[in-house]
């Protein structure tokens, strides 16, 4: 360069015009993500904490009432969650239907899900109610832990059908971007849910059976009041409420891949529970806390999932890849760190929780070494969830099912490895010491489980096979 030329200022690098655009698209689609997360969370972390209630009020009956209340309750959320695609499955089709500019279509297709709940929820409750001694006979816990068991499944039977029909009603709003009703609908529940309960069990001295039947009254009330809100919307959109018989097979058929997950799942925690029985009552009573725990932290970190159902069928009914792969990026960020969050909560209150549940200082040991493992696999647990939810709202059921399946295999040598284990580990002495390290393992196991489930999902989701766009998948 010569003397002559003088150097032209460094200028600082333009932004490019779309930042801006993409900054308020970002913005736009986390407050979206938020508007039906947040109600979604206060609503889902409800569900659970109508077990929670009932683990807290038993528990203080007596270790044998507890450990029966795990069987129950393995057993009844088995025979209604085997039906979660009334929820999940009406949630992605009424999602599509409204990203397709179909309202009415959206509410006739829930207003099938409901018929198809009725009539799945009838007859599973009669099954539950009239096989409810040699079910939970299966589980080998004590014969007084049974007894209580049979007494509460036998009660509990009765609120099946209310059950799948807040499944599938929970479903249709969710597919209509609607969580706040929901919310309000489960609040209402378990709040009413802790007061009946209290004062059956304690008030009436109705003991386990007390609880069983205030959780019914509950959940048929929330049944209610949802239905009443579904046929406030049909009505305004002039949608036939009778059952179509067609359309409610097709609706059945079409829950087939979601229902063969469900159960692949659902063998896994009637597994886990069954090796858990085996330990003997304490390490069951303690096993049933700490499930129960592990769903309500799974039912809060499933409130991002449900976003990611309802926006994933949202956007592939409107043909917008670009939006679903970018919104489940969003949605994978935001899980992992609420798991974290969630992970470090249940740390912190670690060392008096075991308290509110029971009076047993051995069922409390044994509960901490189970609390400390569900505590550290939250952040796993969060990027699976929303995967998963993400899979579900694209309709991606066939290959879920497959996945849940090879994942159930894949559980096999670790869960039974514990059950093998177990008379070894419940030699030691002190034998509290023992149980402490069987429930550890047996904990250990499941994180593995979902280790497995987290490889498969997420194997799935970096390719593009199962963004299918449209209103039918």
């Amino acid at each position: 360069m010569s003397e002559g030329t003088r150097r032209l200022p460094r200028l600082p690098p333009r932004r490019s015009p779309r930042a801006p655009d993409e900054q308020q698209r970002n913005r736009a689609e986390s407050r979206e993500v938020l508007r039906l997360a947040v109600p979604a969370f206060l609503a889902l972390v409800a569900e659970p904490l109508f077990l929670l209630a009932d683990s807290a009020i038993v528990g203080h009956l007596g270790t044998p009432q507890l450990a029966g209340l795990g069987v129950a309750s393995a057993i009844l959320l088995t025979a209604a969650n085997v039906f979660v695609f009334l929820a999940y499955g009406t949630t992605a089709t009424v999602a599509r239907h409204l990203g397709a500019g179909s309202r009415p279509n959206a509410v006739a297709a829930g207003i099938d899900g409901a018929w198809l709940a009725i009539a799945l929820g009838t007859v599973t409750g009669v099954i539950v109610a009239l096989t409810a001694e040699p079910l939970c006979g299966v589980f080998g816990a004590s014969e007084e832990a049974i007894g209580y068991a049979v007494t509460y499944l036998r009660i509990s039977a009765i609120g099946i059908p209310f059950m799948l029909v807040v499944l599938a009603v929970t479903g249709v709003l969710r597919g209509l971007q609607d969580t706040k009703t929901p919310l309000i609908a489960s609040v209402f529940g378990f709040g009413l849910n802790i007061v009946l309960n209290f004062w059956f069990v304690y008030g009436l001295d109705m003991g386990i059976a007390g609880a069983a039947w205030g959780t019914v009254i509950s959940q048929f009330l929330m049944a209610s009041g949802l239905v009443f809100m579904l046929l406030r919307e049909a009505r305004r959109l002039h949608t036939p409420l009778r059952a179509h018989p067609a359309r409610v097979l097709v609706a059945a058929r079409d829950g087939i891949p979601l229902l063969v997950r469900t159960l692949a799942l659902r063998a896994i925690l009637l597994t886990t529970m069954w090796t858990a029985a085996s330990l003997g009552d304490v390490p069951l009573a303690a096993h049933q806390i700490a499930a129960t725990i592990w769903s309500f932290l799974v039912f809060a970190l499933d409130a991002i999932a449900i976003a990611a159902q309802a926006l994933t069928g949202k956007s592939l009914g409107a043909g917008d890849t670009v939006a679903t792969r970018r919104s489940t990026n969003l949605m994978v960020r935001w899980g992992i760190w609420s798991g974290v969050v969630a992970g470090l909560a249940l740390l912190l209150v670690l060392r008096w929780l075991p308290q509110l549940f029971t009076n047993d200082q051995d069922v409390q040991r044994v509960l901490a070494s189970a609390l400390l493992i569900v505590a550290l696999s939250q952040p796993l647990s969060g990027y699976v969830f929303v995967i998963d939810g993400v899979l579900i709202g694209a309709g991606d059921a066939r290959w879920l099912a497959k996945a849940m399946v090879v994942n159930f295999m894949l559980y096999l040598p670790l869960i039974f490895g514990v059950y093998a284990l177990g008379p070894w580990l419940l030699s030691t002495e002190p034998p509290v010491r023992g149980m402490r390290h069987a429930m550890l393992w047996l904990w250990l196991a499941f994180t593995g489980f979902m280790a497995i489930r987290a490889v498969l999902l997420g194997m799935r989701v970096r390719t593009d096979r199962w963004m299918v766009t449209g209103a039918p998948r």
